[in-house]
């Protein structure tokens, strides 16, 4: 009786990973997706971080991601990174090959992450890299 049905190629956990709707027992797993914020300044690679530290502070954030284009995730300006020279770019100071989780990761695996590194932070992306938040402890 359906009339629109549709085959999501990639599969059910890439579904998960880019945060689209679930049912059933997985929904009831807490997920790094469900608690990540989504207010996450960005920066490209060629700001100046005397620029940047100025922005994201007036945000009220003490860290900044990276991206490209769409959003791709590159790297990360954590709040040491911050404290260089002014005029250096954010591709110069910044942390690259950040690690990411994924949205549908349940929620523990990031927090003894960022408890064994001692980090305040991670970024959450989607499948295909693109950010979608920061989760912070």
């Amino acid at each position: 009786g359906f009339t629109r049905v549709f085959r999501y190629t990639p599969g059910k956990k890439d579904w998960m990973a880019n945060g689209l709707p679930i049912e059933g027992e997985e929904a009831l797993i807490q997920r790094a997706g469900d608690f990540a914020r989504l207010d996450v300044p960005t920066c490209s690679l060629t700001e100046r971080i005397g620029e940047v530290k100025e922005r994201i502070q007036k945000a009220g954030w003490d860290s900044c991601v990276v991206t490209y284009e769409d959003r791709v995730v590159l790297g990360l300006l954590r709040p040491e990174a911050l404290n260089v020279n002014p005029q250096d770019t954010a591709e110069q100071a910044m942390e690259s090959g950040t690690r990411t989780y994924r949205l549908n990761v349940p929620l523990e695996k990031p927090m003894q992450y960022m408890q064994k590194m001692v980090v305040d932070s991670v970024v959450v992306s989607t499948s295909d890299g693109k950010l979608f938040g920061v989760l912070k402890r």
